[in-house]
């Protein structure tokens, strides 16, 4: 009978060590598969401390680059903001907001230039035309009247071998007036002019201009006048006409998250998308959603742990398939302006030192050929340019230990 129950005993503990041993490795599994929508995690490596915000920013290893200012109204007080990069026919496009006093107010237009090189701009042009009643002589010119009207440089469109400058006019009161309107104006390469606007969406002003999905449909990101309340949505379409657009919600915006100025990428399935935003709450973090269904449907955001300035940022895929951000990462200033790199879409790896020392922000980045071009505004009083070699980028290293302040 002793014998019988030392046997039992001895199975039954063995059960439990096979057992404990099966649930270890579900637990390891379930680990290693948590939906990417769960997670926080947006940084890895030894150099990353344990509190991202406590990462010395002033210390990121340093990305070669060129430098170039295409213009500058500082002496004229003025504003330069909202900056966007494209390359078509064979030169650099770049545009701006471009108003009196503080960005946004009434009678700000929408300035462009071009480059052979992106480093040799022209002179500076008016893209947009003088807002509604809200010109030089006009009494609500230079003010943020509900009876003046602006316009907000949205960033260019290359479509169907077209190319489209977006920006969105409404009054100046606020963030945004009730006639909020998104505009594209069409190159005319014979008359070397934009020609007259056309209307492509109401009640909308999105963030950076449309990129195809994998459906072959176009997709863009609006905030809606009342955005405070209706919160962010991301518009899909565009392929038919440049005026017919679904409307799809991201989330309502909520007591958790105030979402401002939204980034999206394809991830490498070249199914699942993941967009970002920065946050107004002054989480000094970025948030982070996912959509498995083309952009349909969004998971609920989650913070992460990028530190962000709450400032816009621009990422761009490569054509290697590595991803790349541009932000302001330092949780409490605009400076500086880092480049950081991905493989996945997801975590981010590595984090280089751009420009700073100074106002940085609003940035925007593309890839030509083996060159990557960041626009940015300085001080919100410039526009200006890095041209950074690809062959530098990869020789970034980051150090083997936290990155933090001796």
């Amino acid at each position: 009978m002793m014998r019988q129950r030392l046997g039992l005993a001895a199975c039954f503990a063995m059960l439990m060590v096979v057992g404990n041993g099966i649930a270890a490795t579900k637990s390891a599994n379930a680990e290693e598969k948590t939906p990417a929508d769960q997670t926080t995690i947006m940084l890895k490596g030894d150099w990353v401390p344990a509190h991202p915000h406590d990462i010395d920013f002033d210390r990121l290893p340093r990305v070669p680059s060129q430098h170039v200012v295409v213009s500058d109204v500082r002496k004229a007080k003025g504003v330069h903001q909202h900056n966007y990069l494209a390359f078509h026919e064979g030169q650099f496009w770049i545009m701006w907001s471009n108003g009196p006093g503080i960005e946004d107010q009434a009678g700000q237009r929408v300035s462009y230039a071009t480059s052979p090189d992106g480093l040799t701009w022209s002179k500076p042009k008016f893209l947009s035309p003088v807002p509604p009643h809200s010109g030089k002589d006009s009494k609500v010119y230079g003010t943020r009247s509900p009876d003046g009207f602006r316009w907000i440089a949205r960033g260019f469109w290359q479509r169907d071998g077209e190319l489209y400058a977006l920006a969105s006019l409404d009054q100046s009161a606020g963030f945004f007036g009730p006639g909020l309107e998104l505009h594209a104006f069409r190159w005319d390469n014979q008359a070397q002019a934009w020609g007259d606007s056309q209307v492509i969406q109401d009640n909308a002003i999105n963030n950076f201009p449309p990129k195809k999905i994998p459906s072959g449909q176009w997709m863009m990101s609006r905030r809606m006048h009342d955005y405070k309340k209706s919160g962010v949505q991301f518009l899909v379409g565009g392929v038919e006409a440049i005026d017919e657009w679904d409307s799809v919600p991201v989330f309502k915006s909520d007591a958790e998250l105030a979402a401002e100025e939204p980034y999206w990428w394809v991830l490498p399935d070249n199914q699942r998308m993941v967009a970002l935003f920065r946050d107004n709450h002054k989480s000094g973090y970025l948030y982070r959603s996912f959509s498995e269904d083309q952009g349909k449907s969004w998971s609920p955001p989650h913070r992460t742990d990028f530190p962000d300035a709450r400032s816009k940022f621009s990422g761009v895929r490569l054509e290697d398939g590595r991803y790349v951000l541009v932000s302001n990462p330092h949780p409490k200033r605009r400076d500086p302006l880092a480049i950081s790199i991905s493989d996945d879409g997801v975590v981010f790896t590595k984090m280089g030192y751009l420009i700073g020392g100074r106002h940085v922000d609003y940035p925007h980045v593309i890839q030509h050929g083996s060159d990557l071009l960041v626009a940015f505004a300085g001080g919100k009083q410039t526009v200006e340019v890095l041209k950074i070699k690809l062959e530098d980028l990869n020789k970034l290293e980051m150090p083997n230990q936290p990155l933090v302040k001796p």
